[in-house]
């Protein structure tokens, strides 16, 4: 028996708050951004949609990044790098090495593709900044 879900407004500026911003942003980044003007929105309510939102294919998750499970409400094709010191995400766009390779892992291996995501792992150009002038790795 499928489940049949209810518009409400939470639930609209939930995502609305998701594709409007860049920053990746965590259930609690979204309550937080979200809490002053849905006084009684809960964490667990925000949770509960993204989660939501992810099944239904109308945001992503990045990852999680420092215990926190970061999403994306930009469905274009591209991919990610994230920063394994300060924690960054970064938008980047789809390498054509990628292209295609659905098609090439469907026909050498016999699956099924239905998405393809890319994400690149290491240190963004501000830590490797700071890292050169002497600043050492971020405390944790």
């Amino acid at each position: 028996m499928q489940k049949t879900t209810r518009y409400s407004k939470k639930r609209e500026a939930i995502l609305e708050v998701i594709r409007g911003t860049r920053v990746h942003p965590t259930a609690e980044w979204v309550y937080q951004t979200l809490k002053p003007t849905h006084p009684d929105l809960s964490l667990g309510t925000v949770y509960r949609n993204l989660t939501f939102f992810r099944e239904q294919g109308m945001v992503r998750s990045v990852g999680v990044i420092d215990g926190q499970e970061h999403f994306d409400g930009d469905l274009t094709p591209h991919s990610h790098f994230i920063c394994q010191e300060c924690g960054g995400v970064y938008d980047l766009l789809q390498p054509p090495a990628l292209e295609g390779l659905d098609r090439q892992v469907s026909e050498s291996y016999g699956f099924q593709v239905d998405s393809c995501d890319l994400t690149l792992r290491g240190l963004c150009r501000q830590c490797l900044e700071r890292r050169a002038a002497g600043g050492g790795e971020r405390a944790v």
